[in-house]
């Protein structure tokens, strides 16, 4: 179903930008702990998700209903 696929991957395309916006797992973490899965600790050299990034991400799952 290529037109159902490609429909998909635009509908996800912010969540995916944000998931990708910093160093993998940084997002990836901030966005499982949100939505209560583990805590957001990340050991060095990782450092936790800038404020401004975190926010799009949040921004982003809101909008798909991930998280309230």
């Amino acid at each position: 179903d290529f037109a159902g696929a490609a429909a998909l991957q635009c509908k996800l395309l912010g969540l995916i930008n944000a998931l990708f916006s910093e160093v993998n797992p940084i997002p990836v973490k901030a966005a499982v702990s949100k939505m209560g899965f583990c805590e957001d600790y990340l050991r060095l050299p990782l450092t936790p998700m800038e404020d401004k990034t975190r926010e799009v991400l949040y921004a982003e799952m809101r909008k798909l209903g991930i998280i309230e």
